[in-house]
């Protein structure tokens, strides 16, 4: 499958998955944790880095690769948030730590780095399992999706062969008349 194609379909995937879970907030009223929330940066970074390697389509391996290490680092980094969350969720109901401050008050208090300290620590409303799916939370297909799109994009763009063709542009010639 050509670099491109990999690239663009991990981002359009990326955009539909957070469509979905904005659509799972907005009409199904499934208020977003905080650890779900990081994941949701994490989507939308390797989305965006997904979308930008298509558009840029660099003709050297050096440029396909770069593209392939931030990848990589946003799959990793939303991995890790979804593990996380995984292990919060797998906890007995009384050892995950009651719910705190919301996200927006902590980064209004809280220095950023205190704020993600705090989140990964995990709270009462990240262990609640509110949607499933084949019998998996929310996290669990997280995960998954950056696994198999992380894999993926990281692979089209590190394999990268050297030269490979760009789309075809038009030419745009004036018309005489």
């Amino acid at each position: 499958m050509k670099r491109w194609t990999v690239n663009f379909s991990g981002a359009l995937l990326c955009a539909l998955l957070l469509g979905y879970a904005y659509y799972l907030q907005v009409f199904q009223h499934l208020e977003p944790c905080p650890l779900c929330i990081f994941q949701r940066v994490a989507l939308l970074a390797m989305g965006g880095v997904l979308l930008i390697a298509a558009i840029h389509h660099p003709q050297t391996r050096a440029g396909a690769r770069v593209y392939a290490v931030l990848i990589a680092l946003a799959a990793l980094t939303g991995i890790g948030v979804a593990v996380r969350h995984i292990y919060i969720q797998s906890l007995p109901p009384g050892s995950v730590p009651s719910c705190g401050a919301t996200l927006e008050y902590m980064f209004e208090v809280f220095p950023a780095t205190e704020v993600i300290r705090k989140v990964l620590t995990g709270s009462g409303e990240c262990a609640t399992i509110n949607w499933s799916f084949l019998g998996l939370s929310m996290p669990w297909w997280v995960l998954f999706w950056f696994v198999i799109l992380g894999t993926a994009g990281f692979i089209a763009n590190w394999a990268a062969s050297p030269g490979e063709p760009r789309l075809p542009r038009r030419r745009l010639e004036p018309t005489i008349r």
